[in-house]
């Protein structure tokens, strides 16, 4: 279920039956203001709605207000124990906090950072990870996980703030399912969804995929984060296509076959070059490239354009109709042109 309630960081609302936003975070040092505003503008180029940066010390907040001032992108600071930095992140602009209640100290200083954020409409988000639970030797477990939220989520509502989003990941995919299961049953706060140190591109996609998708597919979940050991940029692209695969968020889509011995074109580049020029195509399209005649117009009938390869030529079809047969020399500029006609 998605969430009853939401919230806003920066103009990104997130629950209450927004459009599922797709985060990443900074991996520069915040205190390197140019560095960390390229790539935040990187990432805003493929798509990434929320960036959070890592607040270390007291001159990355100040830096984050810098960042802040040069960045169209909604930006949240992630702080951890030192409630000071939350509050000037706030004074900063910050359009999202994330912390641990519990972790930062006395009511007092709870009170401290609730007061600042509530005055400025800025939320908090509860990060709850295998690492950070509040009982240091108990499993990671659904349950454990969700009972550490709760304790954290009481914290807040015992100040009388509800402007909350809530992440409950671990590294384990199943452990990560199940815990917002259950944790969507309970709160109407809206849910971050991830699965944690995920691991490398290539592995850390599947591990999100899998898990992001689940939950996405029961309609739990209002933002996601893909976390890799991978250019930040890869994180937002991976997020943008889970969305798109659930059919979650507009844009060009491409499918394209596996190869066989049917192919008398070398697919993987073909399908590659297609792939990276639709970055830039706006347009909620599917596209397909097929590599014989027998997977081409009947397979990829669903297709609004794309292209059949044969031996030495191609056909180019749109909704499984046929439209003409070209070079296959050609025949990649032929879809794009299609493609500019839609």
């Amino acid at each position: 279920m998605s969430s009853k309630k939401h919230i806003k960081a920066g103009n990104v609302l997130i629950g209450g039956g927004a459009p599922i936003s797709v985060q990443s975070m900074t991996n520069t040092d915040t205190r390197d203001i140019d560095a960390t505003v390229t790539q935040i503008n990187r990432l805003a180029a493929r798509g990434c709605d929320i960036v959070r940066l890592a607040i270390l010390d007291m001159e990355a907040a100040e830096a984050f207000g810098q960042i802040k001032r040069r960045v169209a992108l909604p930006l949240v600071a992630d702080i951890h124990f030192d409630y000071r930095l939350a509050v000037r992140c706030a004074r900063e602009g910050a359009d999202k906090i994330r912390i641990n209640p519990g972790n930062i100290g006395s009511k007092e200083r709870v009170r401290a950072v609730v007061e600042e954020c509530g005055e400025r409409g800025i939320p908090i988000r509860i990060g709850v990870n295998g690492g950070s639970l509040r009982d240091k030797s108990a499993p990671v477990t659904a349950d454990t996980l969700c009972e550490s939220a709760l304790e954290h989520i009481s914290i807040l509502e015992d100040e009388n703030f509800s402007d909350i989003a809530i992440s409950l990941k671990a590294s384990d995919v199943k452990t990560t399912i199940a815990a917002y299961r259950k944790i969507a049953g309970l709160v109407p706060y809206p849910l971050h969804v991830g699965v944690t140190e995920a691991g490398t591109e290539y592995e850390g996609v599947i591990k999100s995929a899998i898990g992001i998708g689940s939950l996405l597919a029961d309609n739990i979940g209002d933002t996601i984060r893909v976390s890799l050991t991978a250019d930040v940029e890869k994180e937002a692209e991976a997020g943008l296509a889970i969305l798109r695969a659930l059919n979650l968020r507009s844009g060009a889509r491409l499918t394209s076959c596996p190869t066989c011995g049917r192919c008398k074109v070398d697919m993987i580049p073909l399908a590659q070059r297609v792939y990276e020029r639709l970055r830039s195509v706006d347009k909620d399209i599917t596209v397909a490239v097929m590599g014989c005649a027998v997977n081409g117009p009947g397979e990829a009938r669903h297709a609004d354009v794309g292209l059949a390869c044969g031996d030495g030529e191609a056909l180019i079809f749109a909704r499984g109709e046929i439209l003409r047969k070209v070079p296959i020399d050609t025949a990649e500029n032929e879809l794009f042109y299609e493609i500019e006609r839609l």
